[in-house]
Parts: structure tokens; C-alpha cells; sequence
């Protein structure tokens, strides 16, 4: 009877007839009268309303037509089931996410949130953080489950990601060191995001005030950046500026690597940018709002109006559109620590 509730509880209708209802049910009875009896039992509670218009079926046990499900007593009984579970769980194991969204979320999750339980209270809460693969095996049996099949936002739902120590698995972050810079107390690090710019840029290292020069790869940068503190384990105050194509990708890239760090924009490459002419070709690319708004902060309301002009036309200021010599030159003469 159990999984009928949930079955139920899962049909995307309000009303089911004899006919979906059989089959909804068929993988858990073993005949006729055990249908029958089920959905019997299931009237009886008030889960199940007869629509009368429809009438019963002549096979004896006879059973309704047409079913309108009340979809609230299953949702009552949803949630009294997971305060039986909060009760078993793991006191750190949040379940509240579940009382407010689909019931199909809580069936898919709940043999993963047993496996989770188990694992804490057998081994508690580990010591050291490890790769996302091996924490992944240990918990679920499949080493690609946190990466690659949800398991990341199961444990982001229930509160435990950050508390169970993984160790984040990402492409390696790519950058160069300026030897001359690594020994200073406040550092400044240069994010940019395309290859050529980072090729471009690369020989005047050492003229610069920047500790490193990181490539960013596009959306690679979003998550490698989380590997700095390890490959970078310098003790300094670390300040990183962002350079990437000013267009709606661009933003969108640099404001979700904003949610990671404290990054700000290098202001001179975009103000050199937007003295040249802009290239067509970039109607395709999905606005996001939030993004943009936040990247319009750093620049004049003048600025902002000819930016925003410009993506509404379609039109973008690619990396590449500064030449080697005045990337150099910006990076070079530009007094970076005002900035900061």
C-alpha cells in the first residue's frame, strides 16, 4: 500500500481512471481482487473519491470508474512520512527542503539520504577533505555521483556538502608567476579569458606588479579558481582582476566567478576596448540580467548606456581587439594597487 501512496502522490492528475490506475498499480499487486482491495481501502481512507458520474465497474470487487485524488491527505501523509524520517536520520542530515517541493524529489533521494545516514553514523564526520570521487564511493558506491549525478545538489539540499570535505575536482588552474611579486604582502592576480590574451600578455610579467597571470579558459575558471589556495599556497591578501570578452558571455563568466571571489574588473582593457570598432555576431547570446546589472556598476552611467546599446544590437568587443603591444602597455603602466 505504501507504494501506491507514492505512486499517487506522483501522478501529475488530479483524477485517474480505471484503466491508469490498474496500471499505476499493477507492479505491486499480484491479481485482481488485490487491486481491488487496495483501492478499496484507499476510498475508504478518503484518498480516492468516486466521480459518481462515471459509475463502477460489474467485476466483483466492484471499484469506481473514474477517481479524483486528494492530492492534500497525501501531501499530510507525505510529511508526517518525513518527520519519521527526520526522527531516524542523522541530526545533521536537513530534510526540510522536502516539505515544500515535490514529493518525486523525496523518492528519488530518499535511498541516497539512507546511504548518507548510514555513512554518518558509521564514520561521522570526516577529518580531511578528499577528491569529490572518492567521497562520492565511499558514501554511494558510485564514484561519479557527486559529480556527475546530482549528488552535489542532494547533499547542497540537505545541508552537508561543505560539512563532508570534498575536495573540489576540476580541470588544474592555469597560470604563470612573476617571481619578483611572490614575496609581497598584498598580491595582485590577473584572470583572462581567452588564450590569446594570455599569450599576448605573457612576456610583460615580470614588468608588471602582478604575482600571477591565470588563464581562464572561458567557464573552466569558474570552477578551477577554487583550486588557487592549493596550487597557490602563498600567506599573502590576494586581490584578482578579471579581463574577458565584453559581451553577454563574458559577463555572464565573470559575475559567476564573482560568487567564488572577490574579483574585480580591469577597467583600463575594457575602457581600451570600447575606443575601437565593435564586431557583429553575438544576436545568439542569452541575456542574464542579474549579470549584466552587476557589471554596469563599475562603469559611468554613459558607459553603461553604450554597453547596453551595444548588445542589444548584436555587437561585441572581443579580447583579440587589442593588439599584444597595448595589452602590454595597459598592464605595464597602469597603477593597479589604486584600484584595489
Amino acid at each position: 500500500m505504501k507504494e501506491i501512496r507514492e505512486a499517487l502522490a506522483l501522478y501529475p492528475k488530479k483524477t485517474i481512471d480505471i484503466n491508469a490506475l490498474l496500471e499505476l498499480c499493477s507492479p505491486f499487486v499480484d491479481s485482481y481482487e488485490a487491486f481491488a482491495e487496495s483501492v478499496l481501502a484507499l476510498e475508504n481512507e478518503g484518498i480516492l473519491a468516486m466521480v459518481k458520474s462515471r459509475g463502477r465497474s460489474l467485476r466483483k470487487p466492484s471499484i469506481a470508474l473514474h477517481y479524483r485524488i486528494h492530492k492534500a491527505k497525501l501531501k499530510k501523509e507525505h510529511h508526517h512520512l518525513i518527520q519519521q524520517y527526520r526522527v531516524q536520520f542523522h541530526p545533521d542530515i536537513n530534510l526540510d527542503y522536502y516539505y515544500q517541493h515535490d514529493p518525486k524529489q523525496w523518492y528519488e533521494d530518499l535511498p541516497y539520504l539512507m546511504r548518507i545516514d548510514e555513512y554518518l553514523r558509521t564514520y561521522g564526520f570526516p577529518a580531511e577533505a578528499i577528491p569529490a570521487p572518492e567521497r562520492s564511493y565511499e558514501i554511494a558506491g558510485d564514484e561519479k555521483w557527486i559529480t556527475e549525478k546530482e549528488g552535489k545538489e542532494l547533499l547542497e539540499r540537505i545541508h552537508l556538502y561543505e560539512k563532508i570535505q570534498i575536495m573540489p575536482v576540476s580541470e588544474p588552474l592555469q597560470f604563470a608567476i612573476n617571481p619578483a611579486s611572490i614575496q609581497e604582502q598584498n598580491q595582485l592576480h590577473f584572470i583572462v579569458e581567452n588564450k590569446t590574451t594570455f599569450q599576448g600578455i605573457l612576456p610583460a610579467i615580470k614588468q608588471s606588479t602582478f604575482a600571477t597571470l591565470i588563464y581562464g579558459s572561458g567557464k573552466a575558471i569558474i570552477q578551477s579558481i577554487e583550486q588557487f589556495d592549493q596550487q597557490y599556497p602563498v600567506a599573502a591578501t590576494h586581490h584578482f582582476f578579471y579581463f574577458g570578452d565584453l559581451d553577454r558571455e563574458g559577463i555572464a563568466i565573470w559575475h559567476s566567478l564573482s560568487k567564488k571571489i572577490n574579483v574585480r574588473l580591469a577597467l583600463p582593457f575594457y575602457h581600451a576596448c570600447m575606443k575601437k570598432q565593435p564586431a557583429k555576431g553575438k544576436e545568439y547570446q542569452k541575456q542574464r540580467i542579474e549579470a549584466e546589472e552587476a557589471f554596469f556598476q563599475s562603469f559611468s552611467e554613459e558607459e553603461q548606456l553604450r554597453i547596453k546599446q551595444l548588445l542589444e544590437d548584436g555587437y561585441y568587443y572581443p579580447q583579440e581587439i587589442l593588439k599584444t603591444r597595448e595589452l602590454k602597455q595597459i598592464w605595464e603602466e597602469t597603477n593597479w594597487y589604486d584600484m584595489i
